[in-house]
């Protein structure tokens, strides 16, 4: 070999060096975000999410990419979606928006950790197989909205005590609602008050809804907690007002809208600990060695500017229970 070609050979292995140290080197990891939600109304969450995530080190765009996925209260998209978040190879997987996204997302993948937020109870719809000790590639945190719902009929009967007649809207495509209905039925049987199921699944159906609540003359109305519902909580404030029926609600963020009262676990804690759980996960944590967490603790929000609106009195000891006052 002649000198020339000898030191173009060098040459070119040098050069070729730090391109194979930059191939070896790790790409920025990627999360799957796959909620039934809209865009829109969870920016809030989305934004506790990403607070979770710095907190372990994870900063979006920086050290890591996060790929959106909204099914906008359409369930039977949520399989669809999580096939392609899975088809994309992405590291991790959050199922955002209650048990179809964590159901959809489970049926997807096997191998790709998934931390969700379910308001169900995961042990009992099989999602995972203990809180403590999740098994699996599942864990994320409970909301236990279904075992809230006869303590939101008891806030709303010490609100309204004068309702006689309580809807429920509930949405007939969530699995839990076949368990929630039963238990609001007791509550109402014990409190001496009557209750009405009424179903909506659509924002034309939710229309309707009111239309018959109306009818039925309910004195107050019990909001379901659905990621559907939450995603229209304007929808449903707005049409509340508009009928001068009371109701309550699952998340601070509907008072805040301009609904009257609401309970239940904060969303900015869950989705702050699901961002934290995310990052530790991408450090290299299990999913099946991180318990799935549960709220210990509920908030409950009074708009005293929308009672007044509906000629209501707030009972002193309610207000003296609230956690937020909106006046």
């Amino acid at each position: 070999m002649n000198r020339r070609a000898f030191v173009a050979l060098v040459g070119g292995v040098a050069a070729a060096w730090p391109l194979a140290g930059r191939a070896q080197q790790k790409a920025m990891p990627v999360i799957g975000y796959l909620s039934g939600s809209l865009p829109g109304p969870s920016a809030p969450n989305v934004v506790a999410f990403r607070q979770g995530l710095s907190e372990t080190g994870y900063v979006e765009g920086q050290n890591v990419s996060i790929e959106y996925r909204w099914a906008e209260g359409s369930y039977d998209r949520l399989p669809a979606l999580a096939t392609d978040l899975v088809s994309r190879k992405v590291d991790l997987i959050v199922a955002s928006g209650g048990p179809p996204s964590a159901r959809a997302a489970k049926s997807a993948t096997s191998t790709i950790p998934i931390v969700f937020a379910s308001g169900d109870d995961p042990v009992a719809t099989g999602l995972v197989a203990s809180l403590a000790r999740p098994g699996g590639n599942l864990t994320g945190v409970s909301f236990l909205v279904v075992e809230l719902y006869p303590k939101r009929l008891e806030l709303l009967s010490e609100l309204v005590p004068q309702a006689k007649v309580i809807a429920l809207l509930v949405n007939p495509n969530l699995p839990e609602t076949a368990r929630v209905i039963p238990d609001v039925q007791e509550a109402a049987r014990s409190k001496g008050v009557q209750i009405h199921i009424l179903e909506a699944s659509t924002e034309s159906e939710i229309d309707a809804a009111f239309a018959t609540l109306v009818q039925l003359q309910a004195g107050a109305l019990l909001v379901g907690s659905d990621p559907f519902f939450n995603s229209r909580r304007e929808l449903l404030v707005a049409l509340a007002s508009r009928h001068a029926v009371p109701a309550i609600y699952q998340g601070r963020e509907f008072p805040a809208t301009g609904g009257l009262i609401s309970y239940g676990a904060s969303f900015t804690s869950v989705f702050r600990q699901l961002g934290i759980y995310a990052g530790r996960i991408l450090k290299g944590a299990k999913p099946a060695d991180l318990p799935v967490e549960q709220p210990t603790r509920f908030e409950l929000v009074i708009n005293l500017n929308t009672a007044k609106a509906l000629g209501l009195t707030v009972p002193q000891a309610l207000l003296a229970r609230a956690d937020e006052v909106i006046e």
